[in-house]
Formats: C-alpha cells, structure tokens, sequence
C-alpha cells in the first residue's frame, strides 16, 4: 500500500465521519455551531485529499491499478454523501432534484470514462471540470454552515451566508451541466477519431489483401 492509496483510502473512510458529524446523534448537535464547523473541516479536508493523492502518485511513478479503481470510488462516495445529507440537514437550499443531478452527472461521467478506457483512449479533466471541482466545495461547505449562520457580522460588516450558500450551489448545478456536456462532447469527438482510424486501418487492410491476391490470381495457369 503505498502513500497515495493511502491518502485515497482516507478520504473514503471520512464518509462515514461526515455522516457522523451532520447527523442528529453528534454530542453536541443544537448547540453553537460545533457540528457544522466539525462537517465542513471534514469535507475540506477530504475534498484538498482528492488533489494531492494524484499529485503524489504522478510524482512519485505510484499509478497503480487499484489507485485507478479508488480514486474516483472515493470521489462519488464523499459526492453522493455530502449532497444526500444535505438535502435533509439544509433542505432550504439543497433541494431533491439538485443532489439528484449532481450526482447523476458524476455517475454518467463515470461511466463515459470507463466507455473510453476500454476504447482505448482516455478523457482528460477540462477546466470546466475543475471549475465544477472548486463550486462543489464552496456550495458543500456553504450549505453546511448555512444550517446554524444566515448571517455572519465580520467587523462591523454582515456577510450573507444564506445568499452564499444559495448562490454557490445553484452556480454549482450550472456549471455541473455545462461541464458535463463539454466531457460529453469531447467523448463523442474522441470516439469518431478512433472510429475514422479504425475505418482506414480496415480499409488499408483491404487494399494490400487485394493487391497481393491479384499478382497470384493472374500467376496461375488455367486447367486443361
């Protein structure tokens, strides 16, 4: 097991510490503001995770298969747990039908990952993704402490934590389309390249096998 992994395996087992932490059991759940403090730590921390076991196995030549097959198991778990809990802990603003989008979009680009990988090409992260990596964070986060703060008085100066949580998540869903539909796209051109390449692979394929059937066919002496 090496370190990247390592740190890969972290970030899966702080799930079940973010369901902890955002759920009515936590010691001091009602109280001022320790729970939401302790859940948005936890899915920073676990979301900065996410960077730095790929930066590591990069550097350090560590690629391994099982880092391939944990990695992005990890990402959908945190996903899928940090937008399902919050649509009981902040319904006002996680609504249903966002958390089902979000994670349906981590899903579908998944499964366009695995199409390419066994096409034999792989669909690098576009900015767009990453942008979709950074608003994932903020609205997370902004939900979370939207729970306990609608307000937060920074000397003197109100700061709007609902109207960040609010703006942030459906910012968010934005660019989680957008960013999906660019990896669709850049799918759909990658498997038309392939596809013309494989076409003139078959093509030239044919052309030699004619070419050396032709001096053969003309070679033979006709039967008496």
């Amino acid at each position: 097991m090496n370190l990247p992994n390592s740190i890969t395996l972290s970030r899966i087992a702080s799930v079940p510490l973010l369901i902890w932490a955002l759920s009515p059991h936590f010691p001091t759940h009602g109280f001022a503001g320790e729970q939401e403090i302790l859940a948005s730590a936890i899915f920073i921390a676990a979301s900065i995770t996410d960077g730095v076991d790929g930066y590591l196995a990069r550097r350090r030549g560590q690629i391994t298969t099982l880092g391939m097959l944990l990695d992005p198991l990890a990402d959908k778990l945190m996903v899928a747990a940090a937008f399902i809990l919050l649509v009981q802990y902040n319904p006002r603003v996680m609504h249903p039908w966002i958390a089902v989008l979000v994670i349906g979009r981590e899903f579908l680009v998944s499964g366009l990952r695995s199409i390419a990988a066994s096409e034999g090409f792989t669909i690098e992260a576009s900015e767009l993704g990453k942008l979709k990596t950074v608003t994932q964070i903020v609205a997370v986060v902004a939900a979370i402490l939207n729970h306990r703060w609608d307000f937060w008085n920074f000397w003197g100066f109100p700061v709007g934590v609902h109207l960040i949580a609010v703006t942030a998540v459906y910012w968010m869903t934005i660019v989680s389309i957008v960013s999906a539909v660019d990896y669709f796209v850049g799918f759909w051109n990658k498997v038309d390249r392939v596809s013309d390449k494989r076409r003139k692979r078959r093509s030239s394929i044919l052309s030699r096998k004619k070419r050396d059937v032709a001096p053969a066919v003309e070679g033979v002496a006709p039967k008496i």
